[in-house]
Parts: C-alpha cells; structure tokens; sequence
C-alpha cells in the first residue's frame, strides 16, 4: 500500500471521483443537455484534486508538499463551482448534488488543514498596522534608498 491510499482525505476523493463518474453517465443518458463543458471540466477537477493529494504526499520538502495540497483545494473548490454551474444550466437539480458537495466540504476542510500543517508560510496579523506604521515603513525605505545611492556615488 502507498502512504498516500492510507489519508483519509485521499480516500474520500477517490469516493467523490466515483461519484462524479456516476453523476456523469446518468446526466449524458438525458436528452438535450448542454452541459458538456462543466462536466468535462468537473471529471478534469477531480481527478486533479485525487492526483495533487497522492503526489503532494509523496513530497519529502514541506513547503512544495504543502503546495500540492493548496492545488488540490484548489481543484476540490473548481468541482463545486462545476456541480452549481451544472444545477445552474438545469441539467440536474440542487438535490442531486448535495451528497457530492458534502463530500467536497469535507475535502476542502481536510485540505486546509494539511496546507495549514505544511506552510511554511509566516503570518502577521495587520491590527497592529495604522497609519503611523505605515509612514515609518514609508521613511526607513527612503532612508535605505538614500543609504544605498550614497553608497554608489
């Protein structure tokens, strides 16, 4: 077994891909559907979503793993927008899709969680920051600019 078939959320995206297929084969047996392009584009998320999980896994350097799974959030929040485009166009009701967008909350949710765990990112928080900081921030650049062409002269 590859450690990426033992995650959790790796499992439920291999379960929504399933069910998309499904979705899919039953919309294209209706007549009169003018949906191709979200469908395609929904089967095309999915399997993304499924993909950049398994690969991100695989990953040893967290920052590029971390990225891998913001793609698959990515793709996982692209499927939702295909499901309302979908009920949006009439080709299935709103119903229909609940159980597959449970599913891709749940996604996303997990997602977030492992991008969050994998970022590497630093955060400020922006209260602190007024007006004041910002002239501050304003004049030590002019400072350093003059520093720097004196420097050069």
């Amino acid at each position: 077994m590859f450690d990426h078939e033992r995650l959790d959320v790796y499992r439920l995206e291999l379960r929504f891909v399933a069910w998309v297929a499904a979705l899919i084969k039953e919309i294209r047996k209706t007549p009169d559907v003018t949906v191709r392009e979200p469908l395609d584009h929904l089967d095309r998320a999915s399997l993304s979503a499924l993909l950049n999980t398994a690969e991100g896994n695989g990953k040893r350097q967290r920052k590029i793993r971390g990225r891998f799974f913001d793609d698959a959030r990515g793709s996982a929040t692209e499927c939702a927008a295909c499901l309302d485009a979908i009920v949006a166009k009439g080709a299935t009701n709103a119903e229909r899709v609940r159980e597959g967008k449970e599913m891709l909350r749940r996604i996303v949710e997990m997602l977030t969680r492992m991008v969050e765990r994998y970022s590497t990112t630093v955060r400020e928080d922006e209260a602190p920051y007024g007006k004041r900081g910002m002239e501050r921030g304003r004049a030590r650049r002019k400072d350093s600019r003059r520093r720097r062409t004196r420097e050069r002269e």
